[in-house]
């Protein structure tokens, strides 16, 4: 109710502000055209959601797929799977994921993009304690995360 997940919408480029200004990688976003914003979206921001919005009918490896096509990114997607140690998972459906296996796979589809910041809204502190101990040689980004709550 204090608007954390406002905030990092406005920051990733999916609401517009009513007011202000924000400026991001010395540009203003507040004043892109709606492509403008669809490209910065792509290019600069990786979004972990809340509800993890990867699609039911795609398995892991295939919803991380769907970012890097976005991206042209021909890196082995089974590289991405590794990190956030799901490639043993990397052909099953998200209803055959645990809820943290399910934020992983939405960590790594936020990875193959290779943005310069990494917004995660309400990730699991499991989660958080997994992306600590790999961070320093696993994971290259600045993160801003939403877990108060």
């Amino acid at each position: 109710g204090s608007g954390k997940s406002t905030l990092l919408n406005l920051l990733g480029g999916m609401d517009r502000a009513t007011s202000g200004t924000f400026i991001f990688d010395e540009e203003l976003v507040t004043k892109f055209t709606d492509k403008e914003l669809s490209a910065y979206r792509k290019d600069k921001i990786g979004f972990v959601f809340q509800f993890y919005n990867l699609v039911p009918s795609l398995t892991a490896k295939e919803n991380i797929g769907i970012a890097a096509n976005l991206v042209k990114n021909n890196k082995e997607i089974d590289m991405y799977l590794d990190q956030v140690g799901l490639l043993h998972r990397k052909n099953n459906f998200p209803n055959q994921l645990s809820g943290g296996q399910m934020q992983r796979v939405a960590i790594a589809r936020a990875l193959v993009t290779d943005p310069k910041i990494i917004l995660a809204d309400e990730i699991s502190p499991d989660t958080c304690r997994i992306w600590a101990l790999d961070s320093d040689e696993n994971f290259d980004k600045d993160v801003y995360r939403n877990d108060t709550g």
